[in-house]
């Protein structure tokens, strides 16, 4: 007869799994406004790229003369696909089987899609919907004992920090493990009041005596300003294509460097706006925003952590096609004075671009520390101390365009000046060690404490010391190599994306990216 009956089990079953947790699951997860799982896959990766590995894996029920009589998939879908022609491995829950907990969970799975990543050397996607493979109650009784905890597989997870990139989608409420493997990612994503994230859920903490509900628990409001969630979006394919633009600027692995995308805007075009977006007035801010966009290829910034440490701009661009991590101050929250939200912020995006080779661009506006009681609370210097020696560390080529304030420690780490000074400075630019404004009356306290007029005196003294703060006298001694009409401002840093090009080393990191 041969194995025409073997086949046509085997493509029964396929069917069952495609089912996933059945009918009434289906429609209970639609009607919630969630994809499924297999929708997700569809619609991220591109189209018939998807390879399924382990569909035949669940729970099956047979008869007694050992015929199948049902099957439940597991609540884990893992297969390798495309995005734009390169090769990526996805892991989805599915919470229609058994809401993606630990009972229905084969963890293999989840552990051979971290394994198949790293030792392929391809991008990981985690669609995160459920406890992702965390703990159940009921595996008390369907097991019979409880168990010291474990992470199946985390070895992988943390390693894959150093090796590929890692997305983690929260398309649904998230708890436990599932937050946890989310936020062990170089990029992630929550739907707004889709996705709730959570240590443990409402009935815990209700427990405890906190009486809330999933989104005063965890929601995107909460995360993405926290600093646990890097991105909010509205979709689910909002969050999907969030995905695919990330990986668009990383390599496959560091095994490899990031690609070059087109080359479609010219390097010598010139924005007028430039030579007056920095106000004459110190005390008035600005927006940075259109400056990047202005400076960078057209249409290629993509911020990461918005709402989060918002005195420092993260995100990544191009220039002349060139993938690039793009750092910049933000003069409308503390003046861009760094906070200890925003060191945090800073040591953790250095990372993701020593780790993968981005060439750095920082657009500096900073006028140090944020200073006062809360932030001797939260032990501020030791945060920013740790964000200094991440930029004084990293090996990546690196260039600073000084466009405002640079002072005092936080000021100092617009780059690590023992390396090659690839920094310039516009006309607006103004550094020390302190800002004159406010540093006058420490440094001169006495004076102004004996002297008859003391509020002409502090004029006086303003009026001398504005004349050396020119930044036209730090270039006469070479403190700063170059001071350039804003307008040439891409023209130079194409020139530097080119000239860093070569230079990018493949291979790990001295400091690989933490979570």
């Amino acid at each position: 007869m041969g194995w025409e009956k073997s086949i046509e089990e085997l493509r029964a079953r396929e069917a069952r799994a495609l089912e996933m947790g059945g009918e009434e699951k289906v429609a209970r997860q639609k009607a919630r406004g969630k994809l499924t799982v297999r929708e997700r896959i569809d619609r991220l990766l591109d189209d018939d790229s998807f390879r399924e590995v382990g569909m035949l894996a669940g729970k099956a029920t047979y008869d007694d003369d050992g015929n199948m009589t049902d099957f439940l998939a597991a609540n884990t879908v893992l297969g390798r696909g495309k995005i734009d022609g390169r090769t990526v491995v996805v892991q989805g829950d599915d919470f229609t089987v058994r809401g993606g907990a630990a009972d229905a969970a084969i963890t293999q799975k989840q552990v051979q899609a971290e394994q198949m990543a790293n030792e392929l050397r391809l991008p990981l996607i985690r669609l995160i919907d459920g406890t992702g493979g965390g703990g159940s109650v009921k595996t008390l009784e369907t097991t019979g004992r409880t168990y010291i905890p474990r992470n199946p597989g985390w070895d992988w997870v943390v390693a894959n920090m150093a090796t590929v990139p890692v997305v983690g989608l929260a398309l649904g409420p998230v708890a436990g493990l599932g937050a946890a493997r989310c936020v062990t990612s170089h990029y992630s994503v929550m739907v707004k009041e889709h996705s709730q994230l959570f240590v443990a859920g409402p009935p815990v903490a209700q427990r405890l005596g906190e009486d809330v509900d999933k989104e005063q628990l965890g929601g995107s409001w909460m995360h993405t300003r926290n600093g646990a969630i890097d991105d909010e979006v509205k979709t689910e394919d909002e969050a999907l294509a969030k995905a695919r633009q990330f990986l668009s600027y990383m390599p496959s692995s560091i095994d490899d460097l990031p690609p070059r995308g087109e080359q479609h805007d010219p390097v010598d075009r010139a924005e007028d706006f430039l030579l007056n977006a920095i106000p004459e007035d110190r005390r008035k801010v600005y927006k940075m925003r259109p400056i990047i966009k202005a400076v960078v290829d057209e249409g290629s910034f993509m911020e990461i952590g918005k709402y989060f440490g918002r005195s420092l701009i993260t995100g990544l661009a191009r220039l002349d096609g060139w993938p690039v991590a793009i750092m910049a101050g933000d003069p409308y929250f503390y003046g861009g004075g760094w906070t200890t939200d925003t060191s945090n912020k800073a040591t953790r995006f250095c990372e993701m671009a020593q780790t993968f080779h981005l060439p750095v661009v920082h657009l500096v506006d900073n006028p140090g520390f944020a200073v006062g009681v809360q932030y001797e609370k939260e032990a501020h210097i030791r945060h920013g101390s740790r964000a200094l020696a991440t930029v004084y560390q990293a090996t990546v080529p690196w260039c600073s365009v000084i466009v405002r304030k640079a002072f005092g420690v936080a000021g100092a780490a617009h780059m690590n000046p023992e390396r090659l000074r690839y920094r310039f400075a516009w006309p607006s630019a103004d550094w020390g060690s302190l800002p004159i404004e406010g540093g006058i009356e420490a440094a001169y306290k006495s004076d102004l404490e004996a002297s008859d007029d003391p509020e002409a005196m502090l004029a006086d003294i303003e009026e001398r010391l504005n004349r050396v703060r020119s930044p036209f006298r730090g270039a006469e001694s070479f403190l700063i190599e170059d001071i350039i009409d804003p307008r040439e401002t891409r023209e130079r840093l194409c020139e530097f994306a080119n000239l860093a090009a070569p230079l990018r080393k493949i291979g790990p990191s001295a400091f690989p990216m933490r979570p």
